[in-house]
């Protein structure tokens, strides 16, 4: 052997016991959190168990990102990449030490942050119709408009009074999803297999939400289509009561929480009535 070459030699089985021992260390790490998501019995919830799911992938697609960085810079010093990959995984690893407890922690996280959504669609919707009748003002630029007068920019008339119903069944939406989480805060339950079924009925339905308040928004803008302004809140609508009938047979939902059922279950009806009125014309 050449002495010139025995240091490269050395240093090379070096590194190469050092990629092993990482990545032993990578696989062992990834079984044990397959293995801890794999623990979680079934009956502790789907939503609980889908979180879980989500922020163990998050951890290991981190973790092997972040080998690969360090397997392909292994010569180098500590790369940006690599930093940014490190703070990567502890951030995935934080979420995990602040996941929901039970299935009752985790509906409240989830229907939680679906009302938030709702409240931003409609408080957008809402700054449309005060900006003196031309929702795209903020975004569109007169040379991009061709003209300020451009009447498809505009809600008309018949336009305008379809709008407030269809403001109502959002404005119910967002009615639907916090009573629904105080309902959950105050009685839900996750001691029983039955009562985790309910809160994950729950929780299934609220998540329909949200997209129908989106595609009911989205075409209410102008030119408006009346008959798909019609076939969106009515989506909405039956989701809406679907949600409020789950709730009502849920424990979440005892006698003295049907008050808030009823009420809601009228206004989804009252401001769909009123769509239909307005749009009798496009059928």
């Amino acid at each position: 052997m050449e002495p010139e070459l025995e240091p490269l030699q050395r240093l090379g089985g070096a590194l190469r016991a050092d990629r092993e021992k990482l990545c032993d260390g990578v696989r062992d790490a990834v079984l044990a959190a397959a293995a801890a998501y794999h623990g979680l019995p079934k009956d502790r919830g789907t939503t609980l168990r889908k979180m879980v799911r989500d922020a163990t992938a998050e951890v290991v697609e981190g973790t092997i990102q972040l080998t690969d960085v360090i397997l392909s810079s292994a010569l180098q010093s500590l790369s940006r990449e690599q930093l940014v990959s490190t703070g990567g995984v502890w951030e995935a690893c934080e979420q995990v030490s602040s996941l929901p407890r039970d299935n009752q922690a985790a509906v409240l996280s989830v229907v939680a942050t679906y009302l938030e959504v709702v409240k931003d669609a409609l408080k957008e919707m809402e700054q449309a119709q005060v900006e003196g009748g031309d929702p795209y003002g903020d975004i569109m630029e007169d040379e991009e408009l061709g003209s300020r007068g451009n009447r498809d920019t505009y809600w008309s008339e018949a336009d305008r009074k379809l709008l407030s119903p269809c403001m109502g069944l959002m404005k119910a939406s967002k009615a639907c999803l916090k009573k629904v989480l105080g309902a959950v805060k105050a009685h839900g339950k996750a001691d029983t297999p039955e009562h985790v079924a309910q809160l994950d009925d729950l929780a299934d339905i609220a998540n329909e939400i949200s997209p129908c308040v989106d595609e009911l928004a989205l075409s209410m803008y102008p030119p408006m289509n009346q008959l798909a302004v019609r076939l969106n809140a009515a989506k909405l609508a039956s989701v809406l009561k679907k949600m409020l009938e789950i709730a009502r047979a849920s424990h979440a939902c005892p006698p003295s929480e049907e008050g808030w059922v009823l009420f809601l279950t009228g206004a989804v009806d009252h401001n769909m009535n009123k769509i239909k009125d307005f749009t009798q014309g496009e059928l």
